[in-house]
């Protein structure tokens, strides 16, 4: 479902941005990380439009988010067009699925943030398409300003399966831009997860 199609069925968002969300969680005991959009401007510094602000955390710290945000946002799973509030803790185990929550301030304000879950420990990041592929979860992050943003290398490899027009915009701003040893790690991932995908030409050119 793209943007346009979320917001006519679900309401609009409300513009945030990465400092937003670091205000929303300066006090959260968990790790988190901004990824989507946001970490393809912030290190390309190509100005792009953006439907939401992503901030993202481990898939087993949904409860610590859900409690940090008690009485201050509500917090919704949002599963291939479903969505149900996370109420309790009885909520808090959600379906494989499921790879977002949706945050909003009550049912007649628009959304806030899409929260991306990703599978990681305290140590380990695990690519959510194909559990071949891993990392250090510090080596998948660079901090910029105070806030930690997803490397493009690894948001690149989230986007490739969509393909979508500002995906293809998104890899262009990062091409010139991609050391070495990032290219070759986006190149062997794809070949993993999307073998002959095309950007693997793109990428090697």
């Amino acid at each position: 479902m793209d943007h346009d199609e979320s917001v006519r069925l679900f309401g609009p968002w409300a513009p945030r941005t990465p400092a937003d969300a670091a205000a929303l969680l300066a006090d959260y005991p968990g790790r988190w990380w901004i990824a989507g959009g946001w970490a393809i401007e912030t290190y390309t510094g190509v100005l792009r439009e953006h439907g939401d602000v992503d901030p993202s955390i481990p898939r087993a710290d949904v409860g610590l988010l859900r409690e940090h945000l008690r009485g201050r946002l509500d917090v919704w799973a949002a599963d291939s067009g479903t969505m149900w509030p996370l109420l309790s803790a009885t909520d808090d185990v959600l379906p494989r699925s499921c790879e977002n929550l949706w945050l909003r301030d009550g049912g007649a304000a628009p959304w806030e943030y899409d929260v991306i879950l990703m599978d990681a420990t305290e140590e380990t990041w695990t690519f959510k398409r194909d559990g071949r592929i891993t990392r250090p979860l510090e080596e998948i992050l660079v901090a910029r300003d105070g806030i930690d943003y997803l490397r493009p290398e690894v948001q690149l490899l989230h986007k490739a399966r969509g393909r979508r027009p500002k995906d293809d915009q998104d890899l262009a701003a990062c091409l010139p831009l991609l050391d070495a040893e990032p290219r070759a790690w986006l190149v062997d991932a794809l070949a993993l997860a999307h073998p002959g995908h095309p950007w693997i030409a793109r990428l090697r050119a």
